[in-house]
């Protein structure tokens, strides 16, 4: 019998971080892979998805990866991995992407003139505003504009995260929102999940051979919950310490 999917709200309460999976218990990488096109689909800033999945599924490479990641029971007992990792590096291509489907939603080659507001908005945003925002040299741009944009906003609203490591770190919020995608979506399948920051990252990238201007987000190992996966019962803040209403 095969189980039923859970609900968003069913799944979140599900997803524990684990740290010990079921060796006599395989995952299917197909329903891996689903989760991952899901994760796909989370929000990101300005829809540039710098981002880039390796699914790992080799025993061979888990086992090379694991001392990596300190030799965590959660990455040792893994059936597979997931390495999320962010690319600032590819934003022109990613601009370029976004401008190239306005071509199939408005029209290639639309004069000024017969362009609506909204085309001219959007094709302004990704043509000027994205590469204001992103291009940098050795930090010396970043802090040029971070004056400009400072002056700027003493005068009205601005946006002012403009410094190189100012859009690292956009990167990787937008990274991280795919990865609780997939966690959320394999508690869904009944699979369960690990985020592991604690790794060496330089290593892990050495060892995946990932482009120079990447950058890892974090490393998801992947697998079914032993009983002693779970290290006691969930402990969070009392929400009324976290929630503030305005």
């Amino acid at each position: 019998m095969i189980p039923k999917e859970k609900t968003v709200s069913e799944a979140i309460h599900y997803r524990r971080s684990v740290r010990v999976y079921d060796a006599e218990k395989p995952i299917d990488r197909n329903i891996v892979k689903k989760c991952l096109e899901q994760a796909a689909l989370a929000p990101n800033s300005s829809n540039m998805q710098l981002w880039e999945f390796y699914h790992i599924t080799s025993r061979e490479t888990i086992a090379k990866i694991a001392p990596f990641c300190f030799n965590q029971n959660a990455a040792k007992t893994a059936q597979q991995l997931v390495v999320f990792v962010s690319r600032k590096d590819l934003w022109r291509k990613r601009a370029k992407a976004n401008l190239a489907f306005m071509d199939t939603t408005f029209g290639k080659d639309n004069p000024k003139s017969t362009q609506s507001s909204r085309e001219k908005v959007a094709r302004n945003y990704y043509g000027k505003i994205i590469p204001f925002a992103y291009a940098d040299f050795l930090g010396i741009l970043g802090f040029l504009k971070y004056i400009m944009v400072s002056v700027i906003g003493l005068f009205k609203p601005m946006y002012r995260q403009v410094k190189n490591s100012d859009m690292r770190i956009v990167t990787h919020k937008t990274c991280g929102l795919a990865a609780q995608n997939f966690m959320i979506s394999m508690a869904a399948e009944g699979y369960d999940t690990c985020p592991m920051e604690g790794s060496d990252t330089l290593r892990v990238k050495k060892l995946l051979n990932l482009p120079f201007g990447s950058e890892i987000n974090m490393i998801v190992s992947c697998g079914i919950r032993t009983k002693k996966g779970v290290y006691g019962e969930r402990f969070r803040i009392p929400f009324e310490e976290v929630y503030k209403e305005v």
